[in-house]
């Protein structure tokens, strides 16, 4: 770490890039909300966020260091805030500003989940009440979406989109009204700064609800935020000789302790809903099968059942378990014709089932759950009979502790029932594993790869299938998306460019009723698309584009789909 950390400070150096060499950086971060980690890890954390602090301060970056969540971080590092709310915070020296370094302006997506949305009446109500408190620093988290493109997006299950309701999507549009009411108090928060900066407000009872901080400088300068923290209704307080009207869980803002040009549950920002236009359907479409039943030079056996992560060290989501069953003549299910039951338990993400070639379905966990069982009847024979199990991960874990016990793939056991001794247990037998799939390892969906293979008709409704089209660059400038929710589950590539993830998977579950800004805001609270796709959308940076013809679109489909369903659209708003 510390060599990583002192080459990173070296190259910014190099480069310029510190404020006091006249550029943009005016603050370094080291190590990101391990405070809340410590009492899991150990004898041993407290003294390593110690030394991760003064190895910082030691590469002599000419800028102050931050830790955030960090509340033992040892001088000169600031110990900061991060969440929907930092007006409680208070750093760990009176020596020391009162910085929040994440207001979460949304909340990520994930698969199988609503999509949330902060209201902008409340995202402003909390950057103005730190404000108010004596917060002197404020840096969003997001301010502008992204996206997970290749498979780095974690979680698991986090969408490939990581747009978080930003005020500037992960398209870079403008999200209306939420950008320009931001705007609108940070102008408002500009105009109070001759008073805020001179020191510590007064406060002053206006109700039971309400309440005044009042900043003054020795200059003469006064600024004002009077405070209505009743979420069921409005208020008439008297400041100052004036009377002044305040929303429902709002803050106005005198930077003259006179006019309130700001409140922020007064939204003046226009609204401006982005919108899908397609650009290019109809696509002419091949498909190439992945091969389910044969095994290449990579393969390798192992007694037992594997945990996925430690064998493909994440250089592939896919993991190919495969074994035999040997069924005798005298099988009552060969005369019954009742097949045998094959149920397969796994810690995540995703498997499918192949026997003898022919596809049994597939199973998937979620968000809150990855853990699934399979269980299906499956058509076997007499003699040899191959079991397939393809494993798929959905991403690395992205926060928490002692990410070397977050198991991925087929643990077991393994189990076929209704044979003539009952209940057989596969787990500890010999089991093949290929790390990959075999148009993974030819590339086929870039340009030069995709001639590696034979491509046939459309096939888009067949498991494990490659399909492959064309298609010309949007006319404009509007950014560009594939929209796939017609599709089921798998990756996407755009000449030779990974996309990323993708996965119709319907938000399941409730909470997607109305939703009043006022009151304390979790990522539940205001969501969207209950029943719906959580994503359908997925972004196609115009830079991968030739201009004219001729974009290689690759989709990997793991479920199956509808290929007529899959669009280019531009974004407009």
């Amino acid at each position: 770490m510390q060599a990583f950390v002192e080459k990173v400070v070296s190259m910014m150096k190099a480069e310029g890039l510190f404020e006091w060499q006249g550029g943009p950086v005016i603050l370094a971060q080291v190590e990101n909300e391990y405070g809340p980690m410590e009492p899991s890890m150990g004898a041993g954390a407290k003294p390593y966020a110690a030394w991760a602090a003064r190895m910082a301060v030691a590469t002599g970056a000419g800028v102050p260091w931050v830790m955030c969540k960090q509340d033992d971080a040892p001088d000169p590092v600031i110990n900061t805030c991060n969440g929907f709310y930092c007006d409680y915070f208070s750093p760990n020296s009176n020596s020391k500003p009162t910085m929040w370094t994440e207001a979460w302006s949304g909340w990520f997506t994930a698969f199988g989940k609503p999509v949330p949305h902060r209201p902008v009446e409340d995202l402003a109500f909390a950057v103005a009440r730190f404000i108010q408190k004596g917060g002197s620093f404020v840096n969003y988290y997001m301010y502008h979406g992204g996206t997970n493109f290749d498979r780095t997006s974690g979680g698991p299950f986090i969408a490939t989109s990581y747009d978080y309701d930003a005020p500037i999507d992960e398209y870079g549009l403008l999200r209306q009204p939420k950008w320009g009411h931001l705007k609108d108090l940070h102008a408002a928060i500009k105009q109070a700064e001759p008073a805020l900066v001179a020191g510590d407000p007064t406060v002053q009872s206006l109700g039971n609800y309400e309440k005044a901080y009042v900043f003054k400088s020795s200059g003469g300068a006064c600024a004002a935020f009077l405070s209505n923290y009743k979420t069921d209704a409005a208020a008439t307080v008297a400041f100052n000789g004036r009377r002044y009207e305040l929303p429902a869980w709002s803050i106005s803002v005198l930077p003259d302790c006179k006019t309130a040009v700001f409140n922020t549950a007064t939204v003046r920002a226009p609204s401006a809903p982005a919108r899908m236009s397609p650009a290019a359907a109809g696509l002419a479409w091949r498909s190439y099968g992945e091969a389910t039943n044969a095994l290449d030079s990579r393969a390798f056996t192992k007694d037992g059942l594997v945990e996925q992560l430690g064998m493909t060290w994440d250089k592939s989501d896919y993991l190919w378990y495969t074994t035999y069953v040997n069924i005798d003549s005298n099988e009552q299910f060969l005369k019954s014709g009742k097949w045998p039951q094959l149920t397969i338990y796994s810690a995540g993400h995703a498997l499918q089932v192949f026997v003898n070639g022919q596809s049994y379905g597939a199973a998937y966990g979620g968000y809150d759950s990855p853990k699934l069982t399979y269980s299906g009847y499956v058509k076997m024979w007499q003699g040899s009979n191959k079991i397939s199990i393809l494993s798929a991960a959905v991403g690395l874990p992205n926060q928490g502790t002692h990410y070397e016990t977050w198991n991925v793939g087929v643990l077991g056991p393994v189990t076929l029932s209704g044979l003539n001794e009952g209940k057989r247990d596969l787990s500890g037998q010999k089991w093949t594993y290929q790390i990959g799939l075999h148009g993974e390892s030819l590339g086929i969906y870039s340009a030069a790869g995709s001639s590696s293979v034979a491509w046939g008709g459309a096939a888009g409704s067949q498991p494990l299938t490659w399909h492959k089209a064309y298609f010309d660059a949007p006319a404009g400038g509007a950014p560009v998306a594939l929209d796939l929710g017609s599709m089921g589950k798998g990756q996407a590539w755009v000449n030779g460019r990974h996309v990323g993830r993708y996965w119709s998977y319907r938000a399941t579950g409730g909470g997607c009723g109305g939703c009043g800004y006022a009151g304390t805001y979790s990522e539940t609270k205001c969501q969207s698309g209950c029943g719906e796709v959580s994503q359908r959308y997925y972004h196609v940076p115009r830079a991968w584009l030739s201009p004219g013809g001729g974009n290689l679109l690759v989709l990997l489909e793991e479920f199956g789909g509808d290929l007529a369903g899959v669009t280019v659209v531009t974004r407009t708003t």
